[in-house]
């Protein structure tokens, strides 16, 4: 019995020490997930995001773009800048960078996404109601980050 207890002890020790990446949350079927993954201060001055999003849709989007709005630590807004993916593949996973200029990453406390600025099917058919409807968000960075 003290040996099974001792396994135990053990098996939840190797489950709380799991790394970061083997307990990230996987995209929910039949979402997009955008994860703020990143945020470094680049040379120029800028705030460089690096945004990893997941097509978990039955479809693939032609063209994925999201406005959204970056607030300072104090609250205000500060810009509204759209995210363009480009087109998304039904399952796959993207990576892209944008780059806020004339920003520090450690000015900005959160960033929302405010509204679908372009979601279309392959066929041109809008696909904007699943793109911010469907949409899941999470961050790995000190900013917060959501809908």
């Amino acid at each position: 019995m003290s040996r099974n207890f001792g396994m135990l002890l053990v098996s939840l020790s190797l489950a709380v020490a799991a790394p970061l990446g083997a307990q990230e949350t996987a995209a929910p079927a039949g979402k997009v997930m955008l994860e703020l993954n990143g945020a470094v201060d680049t040379e120029t001055g800028a705030c460089r995001l690096t945004v990893v999003t997941t097509n978990r849709l039955d479809q693939a989007i032609q063209r994925a773009a999201w406005q959204v709005a970056i607030f300072d630590r104090q609250g205000v807004v500060q810009s509204l800048p759209i995210l363009d993916f480009g087109g998304m593949i039904a399952g796959k996973t993207k990576v892209a960078m944008f780059e806020l200029p004339e920003r520090k990453c450690a000015d900005i406390g959160r960033i929302v996404v405010n509204d679908v600025a372009e979601c279309s099917g392959p066929d041109n058919t809008d696909l904007r109601d699943i793109c911010l409807g469907g949409l899941a968000t999470q961050t790995r960075t000190d900013i917060d980050f959501g809908l």
